[in-house]
């Protein structure tokens, strides 16, 4: 197997998941650039895990927190949530299903495609309200998958904006429904450290306040504003972790 494939189009966070697996933070392996559209289920074939929708490399990030290994496979994806946000309600750009940046459908046809045994995503939370995960766990559960989720706040830090996170485990009993986790034991905001997390620092970024950002006096706002957009558009790892590790304790059980 080629080990791990990340598909994402923006080229400045496909440039970041390449400086992050030289580093050795996130899984090695290879960033195809393409739109998913351009992608085909052959090329697809041999590799273990992969992450479509990548942003700057969070999911696999969150396998690493959560004990996942990175030659144990898995596919991962969180697809764009313009057509369903609140804040593309508000400046009227939400089209829902209809809006073209929908691309659940080209994700589900790979997953149909390839069959890969584990499927973990998220999405806004208002999503729920347009059908999203209505029609994403239906097309899965047709497929023979066993859905789950959970509607968790984007971090553990006091910001409210909430977030679907759901997954998918291929079932040979067919179709069996899909089911909210009845727990997940996400920490409270004195269980993660806030000196030198990035996370919180972005967050802060978001609304207006660089200071903590990136830890150097004098780096130019440019540059830091170039790092916010990479996390302003990332879902946030421990979260993702602890509903990863939720489904492992889950698993290990059966």
């Amino acid at each position: 197997m080629n080990g791990v494939y990340y598909n994402e189009i923006d080229p400045y966070a496909a440039q970041w998941l390449r400086n992050l697996i030289a580093a050795g933070l996130i899984a090695p392996g290879e960033v195809d650039e393409r739109p998913i559209e351009n992608v085909h289920a052959d090329d697809l074939r041999g590799f273990r895990q992969c992450h479509f929708f990548a942003g700057i490399g969070g999911w696999s990030r969150a396998l690493r927190l959560a004990g996942w290994p990175d030659d144990e496979p898995v596919w991962t994806g969180s697809c764009p949530c313009q057509p369903f946000s609140v804040a593309s309600v508000a400046h009227g750009g939400a089209e829902g299903q209809g809006d073209e940046r929908h691309l659940w459908p080209y994700f589900f046809g790979h997953i149909r495609e390839r069959r890969p045994a584990r499927v973990i995503g998220e999405q806004v939370a208002s999503a729920i309200a347009w059908g999203w995960w209505d029609e994403a766990a239906l097309d899965l559960e047709g497929e023979g998958y066993a859905c789950a989720s959970a509607v968790l706040r984007a971090d553990a830090f006091g910001h409210e904006r909430k977030r679907l996170y759901w997954l998918a485990e291929s079932s040979r009993k067919g179709r069996a429904g899909h089911k909210p986790f009845t727990s997940v034991p996400v920490p409270t905001a004195e269980a993660f450290s806030l000196d030198g997390d990035t996370i919180t620092g972005a967050r802060r970024a978001l609304d207006g306040d660089y200071s903590h950002l990136l830890l150097d006096d004098g780096i130019p706002v440019q540059v830091e504003r170039c790092a916010t957009k990479g996390y302003g558009n990332a879902i946030v790892p421990p979260v993702a972790a602890e509903f990863i590790a939720a489904y492992m304790s889950v698993a290990n059980e059966h």
